[in-house]
């Protein structure tokens, strides 16, 4: 993330609803790491272009999913489907999004 840019890294310079921030606060996220945030400045990806990225296990992949997808309702007024892998990833993330 460009020096400029490092204010990026915090969820509340992303222009998310109040409660999406403290839900996330509430969880202990309060900002992202700079590939995150790398992620989300990429090209034209807020305005719904694709993105293809690898991370190992538990590294933060789906932080990008749910801001790239929470950013796009918001913003488009339109739906988004979610695919999760695992049973137990699906369930805690409808927990978690509800």
């Amino acid at each position: 993330v460009p020096e400029d840019q490092a204010g990026k890294l915090l969820l509340a310079s992303w222009s998310l609803p109040k409660a999406v921030l403290e839900k996330y606060h509430s969880l202990g996220v309060v900002q992202m790491f700079e590939w995150q945030a790398e992620c989300l400045m990429l090209g034209r990806v807020l305005e719904g272009k694709n993105l293809v990225y690898s991370a190992p296990t538990s590294a933060g992949k789906t932080l990008v999913a749910e801001l790239l997808i929470l950013k796009r309702v918001l913003e488009t007024r339109k739906k988004a489907l979610l695919i999760l892998p695992f049973v137990s990833v699906a369930k805690e993330k409808k927990c978690y999004l509800q």
